[in-house]
This record gives structure tokens, sequence and C-alpha cells, in this order.
């Protein structure tokens, strides 16, 4: 369906890609891969033709339709469910040319193509996928102006789900899901009918949506079979043969040298020589084996300050008088809890995070903290507030203003940050590395408490592993919230429910907990497949009645035409067609009022 043919790109005179091919078959659900900055982003940009190649060519399958997760929704007054049913521009336009047609021929067509894209059913599946996002009823009739970036981009995300391109380009469409939502994302894409390309940093929703993996790797695009975790052992073989073929040749062209400056001159074995020599030049070499790049970080040890760390006790919270977010909250936080913070987006987890950082304070209730404590926060708007001109260097310097430059620099380093990096200015650094940026700044001073909400956003697959170890070594308390299940899995050994204003111990592991995500759905399912097909009954009674009423409106035609008039028994027969359709109609709305009822 989709082929790449020798296609070659830089930006600013870096190599991304290289006389590289690639062939995609119909229906591969594929997951794309590699290092942060390596051409993820650009290649979407130039399969969309957002960008243009140097060399080759991206060529697509024809009448096959690209849709793009677009990485900015502007703010618009149309309400959410309007803005994804808009999305879909061909079904627009045969909707507004059928309210105007008057040729029956044509109304007949646009009725047929209509049926043919399921466009009877595109309310109820365009708030079915907002619903799965984590939009209620009401909030689909709310205009997409009154909603943060991060939910429009969700919006965003639901309109590119809805129209169902041949070829669907998702570049980290979980960044700003919470858990629920993540998992409703994970089930659609399983049960995708179209092929996709996932660029996703979660290894987890890699390996249950793709039966595919592309690697960027040394400027080329290499295709594997199966998900991440087969991909990865996939690779660690490709490298191991890899770097036996490299010594197995560099050995052999190392011989072939010696023998040639060794005998090269001799007449007796010139001939042999020179042929060795071609036989070298002909040789298909590879490369030797990249060693792991991969960032490693590790966090500061906190100051001892014994069992205790924070008690809250009969807690409300919010940010209107009167108006609590989060009623009641009982939580006992000691120097080494370990707690993941569960719960769909708007329930308050943030909320909770912020008035255990002391950002914001109780409405009602006491809240009892160790007075040596020191708390680490991090949040995904921490990185919009750099100063975009500074260097992380600069940046740090400001906060440790007693310390020497190998101070700087020593705690720069253990967050991934080498020289050239730390000397690059904000605005130049990747989202992996702002979001590494932002953890160095709120744990220089060695926090006893580090909370995290959504810290996992931007990393790439290599950096979170890193982040798990550094946390798992790290010796103070850490609350996080995260829809990175491998993260939460690895870090957390206890679960809090944030949920109906309510804040309670969740008693079982994640795996319970999203067994009790899919009963719940499985109620919500039984309940919607029930109003389907009470919609199904009802589209097809008003399909059955826009058909007769065409065929009533060109009897009536025919009815009147002066060259039917002194015809009588073929007006008879079509004043006896005519009587048939009108009771056919009158018996379809009759059933049309009683299922609408």
């Amino acid at each position: 369906m989709l082929e790449f043919k020798n296609i070659s790109y830089s930006i600013s005179k870096r190599k991304l890609f290289e006389n590289t091919s690639l062939q995609i078959p119909e229906n591969y659900h594929i997951g794309l891969v590699g290092s942060n900055g390596i051409g993820k982003s650009t290649l979407f940009n130039l399969i969309t033709k957002n960008l243009s190649l140097e060399e080759g060519k991206i060529n697509l399958k024809s009448n096959r339709t690209i849709g793009i997760l677009e990485q900015e929704i502007q703010k618009v007054e149309l309400s959410l469910l309007d803005f994804v049913l808009s999305s879909r521009i061909t079904e627009q336009n045969l909707l507004k040319e059928l309210e105007t047609s008057e040729n029956p021929n044509r109304i007949s067509f646009i009725l047929n193509k209509l049926d043919e894209i399921n466009a009877y059913d595109s309310d109820w599946r365009a708030s079915a996928i907002l619903s799965g996002l984590g939009f209620n009823k009401t909030d689909q009739l709310k205009p997409l102006s009154d909603f943060s970036g991060g939910w429009r981009m969700r919006v965003g995300l639901a309109a590119a789900l809805f129209n169902e391109p041949d070829l669907l380009l998702l570049d980290e469409p979980t960044n700003h899901l919470d858990f629920e939502s993540n998992s409703w994302l994970e089930n659609f894409l399983v049960n995708y009918k179209n092929s996709f390309i996932l660029i996703s940093h979660d290894r987890e929703t890699l390996n249950k949506t793709v039966s595919h993996i592309i690697h960027i790797d040394q400027l080329k695009l290499n295709l594997y079979t199966g998900n991440y975790d087969q991909f990865e052992k996939q690779y660690a073989q490709k490298k191991i043969s890899q770097q036996l073929l490299f010594e197995k040749q560099e050995a052999y062209k190392k011989n072939v040298l010696k023998f040639v400056n060794r005998f090269g001159s001799k007449a007796s074995k010139a001939k042999q020589a020179q042929s060795r020599l071609k036989s070298l030049e002909k040789m298909d070499f590879v490369d030797a084996v990249i060693t792991d790049r991969s960032i490693k970080f590790s966090f500061p040890k906190p100051k001892n300050l014994g069992t205790s760390m924070i008690v809250l006790n009969e807690v409300d919270v919010g940010y209107e008088t009167n108006t609590p977010v989060l009623k009641g909250i009982n939580l006992s936080i000691s120097n080494d809890s370990r707690i993941a913070l569960l719960g769909a987006n708007g329930n308050g987890k943030s909320t909770l995070i912020k008035l255990i950082s002391g950002i914001i304070k109780p409405m009602k209730g006491t809240i009892l903290k160790n007075r040596n404590i020191k708390i680490g926060y991090f949040a995904q708007h921490l990185s919009e507030e750099l100063e975009l001109e500074l260097t992380p260097f600069e940046v740090l310097s400001d906060k440790l203003k007693n310390e020497d430059d190998l101070k700087i620099r020593s705690v720069l380093g253990k967050f991934g940050f080498d020289k050239t990096k730390s000397e690059t200015k904000i605005h130049k650094l990747s989202g992996g590395e702002k979001t590494r940026l932002i953890l160095c700044l709120i744990s220089y001073d060695c926090p006893n408490i580090l909370l995290l909400d959504e810290p996992t956003n931007h990393l790439d697959i290599d950096s979170r592993t890193s982040l798990i170890n550094a946390l798992n070594d790290f010796e103070g308390c850490v609350i996080l919230v995260s829809h990175d299940s491998k993260l939460v899995e690895n870090v957390a050994d206890h679960l809090v429910m944030v949920k109906n204003g309510k804040v309670n111990n969740f008693l079982g592991d994640l795996d319970e907990y999203r067994s009790s995500l899919s009963n719940d759905k499985k109620n919500k399912e039984n309940s919607k497949n029930k109003n389907n097909n009470d919609r199904k009954k009802i589209r097809n009674l008003e399909n059955k009645i826009k058909r007769l009423t065409v065929e009533k409106k060109d009897l009536e035609k025919k009815l009147s035409a002066n060259e039917n008039i002194s015809d009588y028994e073929k007006l008879n027969l079509l004043s006896e067609e005519y009587e048939n359709i009108n009771n056919q109609i009158e018996s379809l709305e009759d059933s049309w009022l009683l299922e609408t009822e």
C-alpha cells in the first residue's frame, strides 16, 4: 500500500534517511520506533508531503486515503461532537447536496453512497469515540474553545479515528490520555480494520496493538514482524550477527592487506595479490555495532527524616469557594511510600498532587508535614515555563549560585546532559530532553519526596527504562500519576483510587484494576449494543422513508405530465402505485414513531 523507494532526507545538513527503501502491505498495524530526534515525526511529514524528499519517492496506492493526528488543535466554537463530525469532509458534502438536490437519480446515488460509508451511524460513532476518550454526553455538546490544549488534543485524536482512513498516522497519541482512555485506544487500534503507523514510547501499548515494527536505525528503515518485545529480541540477535560478521570481515581484510603488502611486489604472487584485492572490493561490508547510547540518570540521596512525612486528615480541596474537587481525604505518606494515583482525567489526581506539594491549600481538614521535608514536583506545564533562550547550564547555575562549574556539570550529567547539550539553548532541545531537564531541576537539592505527574511523556523507551531504574534506586518517597503501565507496575507498591470526589486505597494490583475497567466497559457495551440496535432500526426506517419519498415525488410528476393525462390505463396503474407507496410511507412513519418514543 505504501512504498518508500530510495529515499534520502536531511535537516540542517544532518542526515536522517539515506537511500533507504521499504514496502508496507495493506492492513498492517505498525509501530514506528527509534531514539528521540532520529526522524520519526519527520517521516510522517514526508509521507503527508508536508516536507519534500531530497531523493527518492514515497508512493501511496491509488484511491487510498491518509489521516494524521494533528499536533495542534485550534480553539473553535463548534461543539466537540460537531467538530468530529465536520472532519469527515466527503460525508458533509454529500449531506449538504442531499438537502438541495431534486434529481431522483442523484438522490438515490447519494443515499447509496451514504449507506456505503455508514453516514447514518456517524452521530453515535463520533459520540462513542469521544466517550472512549473521556468526554461525557454533556462535554460533547460544549464548544471546543472551552477546553485546554491537552483535552483539545483528545478531540483531534477522536476526529482522526472517526475518519477511518486507509492509512492512519498517529504521533504520540497517548501523551494526553489517562489510564482508562489509553486502554480504550489500545482496544480501538487492535480492532482497526485498515492500516496505521503509530509513534509511541509506551512499550505496553506497542505490545498490545501492533503486528509489525519499523525501526529507524543508522539512516535506514527496517521492518520487523511482531510486537515491540519480539522486535527487541530480533534486533538484539541482528546486532550480535552484525558484530560477528564485522569482526570476520575485518580479520579477512587485515589478512588480505597483509598478504598484498608482503607479496604484491613479487612477480610470482602479484596476480594472486591482485585477485585478493578485487575480492575485497566486491565484498558488502557491514558497519561495527554502535554501543548502547541510552541515557542513564539518577536522583540524589535525600536526608533521612524518619518514617512519617505527611499526614492528611479529613481534607477537602478545590479551586472555588465551597466547591471541593475532593472531600474527606485521609492519607498517610511515609519516607518509603511508593504510591500511584489511579482514576480518569478530571477526577482530581493532579489536584491531589498539588495539594501534597503545597501549591494549593486545603479548604477543610488538617495536613501535618515534617518541617524539614523537601519536595520535588514534576508536571508537564513546567517545561513551558523554561526560558527558551537560556541553556541547561545557565538555568541550573542560577539555582546553584554557590557551586562551581564542575559541580553543575556533574548534576546535569546525572540526567544525560553532556557538555554539548548543557550548552544548547532550551528551544533547540527535544521534548524528552526538556523533560529530563525538569527532572534535574526538581531534584538538585535532594528532595525527600518526588511528586511526578505524567513524567514519561516525550521520553523514549530507553529513557523510560532509565527513569524506572532511577526511581527504584531513589531512597525517598515517590507519588506518581501515569498512564504508563510499565512505570506503575515497576515503581508503585500502593495504588490509590481518585474517583467521584473521593480518595481511597485500591486493594489490588494493576491487573485487577484493568479487570475492573473491563467489567465497567462490558456493562456499558451491553447498554450501548441495545441502543445501537434501536438506532439501526430507526436508521433503516428513515432510509426506507427517504427512498419511497423520492419515488412518490417521481410518480407525482408522472401523474401530472401532459402525455399521461389522456392515457387512462396508464394513469390507473400510476395511481395504484402511488397509493401503494403512500400506504408504505404511512406504515413506516407509524413504526418510526413507535421506535423513537
